[in-house]
């Protein structure tokens, strides 16, 4: 698989950090964080970045497991459960530093979309950084990853399954009614005969083309009318 993107350094903290970065073939576009599943900064999250710089957007997928990555469920929930919490709210806030430094970004905000543990931690960042402005969840979960949603200034754009074992619908809903009840805009999408990753078409045994391609609709629609 070729990627049209690059690798990046960034510091956090005082540590070199490594991304991956798309930039547009206009130049210019709001900038969007991309966040990894459990597996770690994978081929799959490179070309998401490259497919947002294809709609016009400039994306930056840090690598928060500083060059881990495997594809045995087993080892990615250790890493998942290994990432420390605050060292990862540490490199979130240094990523959005660094994609918000490239000349290609547009405005003074971003957008941050994760999947899976990187929905959540796209979440997370948002209540902890008012530079992070919307939100797109992709079925997150992270056990260790607690929310004050009193800080959350972001827009949040819920997506997720109807057949997801591991965040089952109820917790979906309750996650939004939280939102609402916190006076948060939340707007929640739960895919009727989807599962748990669906998104990702590197797995046939769970992705969903025709809900994949809904979702990712609703996703530049939502970036494109809140990061103007």
């Amino acid at each position: 698989m070729s990627f049209e993107g690059s690798e990046i350094r960034f510091d956090s903290n005082g540590d070199e950090m490594l991304g991956y970065l798309a930039t547009p073939a206009s130049g210019r576009g709001p900038g969007v964080l991309v966040l990894q599943e459990w597996w770690g900064l994978v081929d799959h999250i490179r070309d998401v970045c490259d497919r947002f710089a294809r709609e016009g957007f400039v994306a930056l997928a840090p690598d928060l497991y500083r060059g881990d990555a495997t594809s045995d469920p087993d080892a990615a929930g250790r890493l998942m459960m290994d990432l420390e919490i605050p060292r990862a709210a540490r490199d979130l806030d240094a990523a959005v530093r660094a994609l918000l430094s490239q000349d290609a970004v547009d405005g003074p905000q971003v957008g941050a979309i994760g999947f899976c543990m990187g929905g959540q931690l796209a979440l997370y960042a948002a209540t902890r950084n008012a530079k992070v402005r919307a939100v797109a969840d992709f079925y997150g979960v992270h056990p260790n990853v607690s929310l004050d949603l009193s800080g959350l200034d972001a827009a949040v754009l819920g997506i997720f399954a109807e057949l997801d074992a591991f965040v089952p619908p109820a917790t979906a809903r309750k996650l939004q009614q939280d939102l609402l009840d916190a006076g948060k805009r939340a707007d929640f999408r739960i895919f009727d005969e989807a599962d748990h990753a669906f998104f990702n078409d590197t797995r046939p045994d769970v992705y969903n083309a025709s809900a994949a391609a809904e979702a990712w609709n609703l996703t530049l629609n939502f970036f494109r009318a809140e990061l103007r």
